[in-house]
């Protein structure tokens, strides 16, 4: 049946019998009487987790699953570090065309304990210090250096001591 139906347009046989064209492909009468036509019905609605259990997918592994490596905890903190920079500069622009008075006003006027000027300048300085430093790793990945998976590990732990460093020298401790 299969050899029947697929003749080609081209065949010796196509002269000789009655014919009709389906998708550029010759079928005779005698195939199409042994061809069923089914109707159609829809496909069944199922959901996402239905059809993986169906076709026996596995899980993604979850977050609260998974094991987390340095490579994922430094991208993870590279991107809430853009964030964080993004609402700073956000918020110290609005505020520098809103309030009346420049910031040190405000600031000198709050009488902050000493404490709490340590832990702002650390949530200033830390995200600028560590954005830039693992930005400069990004640049060197870029140019095709420190790809394997030691380098990129020593890298890391390179990058986060001198973040670190800078921090405290934006502190100006």
């Amino acid at each position: 049946m299969a050899f029947c139906c697929s003749r080609l347009l081209a065949s010796t046989h196509l002269k000789s019998t009655p014919s009709i064209l389906l998708r550029g492909l010759y079928t005779s009468p005698r195939c199409l009487a042994t061809m069923k036509v089914m109707p159609y019905k829809p496909p069944a609605k199922e959901g996402h987790d239905e059809r993986n259990m169906r076709l026996n997918r596995p899980l993604s592994p979850h977050l609260l699953i998974y094991s987390p490596q340095l490579t994922s905890m430094l991208s993870i903190t590279h991107r809430m570090t853009g964030l964080a920079l993004t609402a700073y500069m956000t918020g110290i622009a609005l505020g520098a065309l809103m309030l009346p008075q420049p910031l040190s006003a405000y600031l000198a006027a709050a009488s902050l304990s000493s404490g709490t000027i340590f832990v702002g300048k650390f949530i200033m300085a830390f995200p600028f210090a560590y954005h830039f430093t693992n930005g400069v790793r990004h640049l060197v990945w870029d140019m095709g250096k420190a790809l394997t998976i030691k380098e990129v590990y020593s890298t890391g732990y390179v990058m986060l001591g001198i973040s670190a460093v800078i921090t405290l020298l934006l502190m100006g401790i």
